[in-house]
This record gives C-alpha cells, structure tokens and sequence, in this order.
C-alpha cells in the first residue's frame, strides 16, 4: 500500500497548513491502551495546562475526574494503583484537560471490560451532548459504533468506500463492509 493521498481540514484548515503546536492544542488523542506517566492522577491531569503555563486548582482536577467518571478518591493515587479501565479514563481526563475541541481515539476500550467499556463510551457520549464535541473513533465494534457515532465511514485499505449512519449499518453496499458486518454477527 502507497502513501495515503488526500487532505484533513480542521475548521476549513488544511492541517497541514496549521503550526503543529495549534494543532496539538485542538486535537486530543487517546490510544488503545493507556500511557500514565510518573506520579499522581492529580499530576497526570495537570501534564498538558501546566506545559501551557496553566495551573489546574484541585477543584478542576476534581471536575474533571468526575467528567471521566472518576471519584475524587483517585486525585493522590498513583498510576500503578489502577486497573487498566481507571488508567484510560485518567488518560480520558488529561486529554480533557487540554480542553480539545477535537477528540481523536484509537480503538480507546479494545483492552478494557465490558464495565470499563461502558464508562467509557457514556463520557464519550455525554462529551457528545452536553460540550458539542467532535470525536471521531476508530473501532471494530458495530455495538460500539452504533452506541456512539452520528457518522460512520467505513474504511478499506486506508480508503473511505462508504458512508452510513450507524442504522444504516445492514445496508452497507461494499463486499468488504458486508464481510465484517457478517462476522461481527
């Protein structure tokens, strides 16, 4: 497979044209699995405002646990302390805490419990509703996908080749997309 062709525009921009640290602050990223680093939950959250010159209060920290469906028990508690569902929501918050106005996530429960699962994807959800944000998530669950997106590209080699809504799913008209559909089943 070549390299990709095509262009990602962010409120009209190619992102190519953005200076990369612009970009950084208006894309988040949370990967399959978490990547903690050093220290408390607390210190995890206050990583990205702090490399701004920003200082999050306790209570913002707070908040933003809550937000990730977190109790404040989690603030002082270190990142080996925590099963892989409670680093990926403190890896969910820390990416908040840059205040994206784009969330990106890899696969973000391919690694987690059904429970965990399910906390996740209602943050994602209540982000959705409640702060208008735009996420866009890969992943190769249909119940996940159909919890979750407005939108659904289905993708081949690195190609958009369909566009659905997520009821629209058993619809789909492409040989591979009707594969995968037929195996999720």
């Amino acid at each position: 497979m070549g390299t990709p062709k095509g262009t990602v525009f962010l409120d009209g921009t190619d992102i190519c044209d953005l200076d990369v640290l612009c970009l950084r602050r208006k894309v988040g990223m949370l990967f399959q699995l978490p990547v903690l680093f050093e220290g408390t939950v607390a210190d995890n959250i206050r990583y990205g405002p702090k490399l701004k010159g920003k200082k999050l209060s306790d209570n913002e920290v707070y908040k933003l646990l809550t937000l990730a469906d977190l109790d404040s028990s989690f603030f002082n508690k270190s990142g080996g302390e925590l099963s892989v569902g409670q680093a990926q929501r403190v890896a969910l918050a820390r990416t908040l805490a840059n205040e994206p106005e784009v969330l990106l996530l890899d696969e973000p429960t391919s690694a987690l419990d059904p429970i965990s699962t399910q906390n996740i994807e209602d943050v994602l959800v209540k982000l959705k509703k409640d702060q208008k944000m735009t996420i866009v998530i890969v992943s190769h669950s249909i119940k996940q996908i159909q919890r979750i997106a407005d939108i659904v590209c289905l993708l081949v080699d690195g190609e958009i080749v369909e566009i659905i809504k997520p009821d629209q799913l058993s619809e789909a008209k492409h040989p591979m997309a009707l594969r995968f559909l037929q195996l999720s089943s």
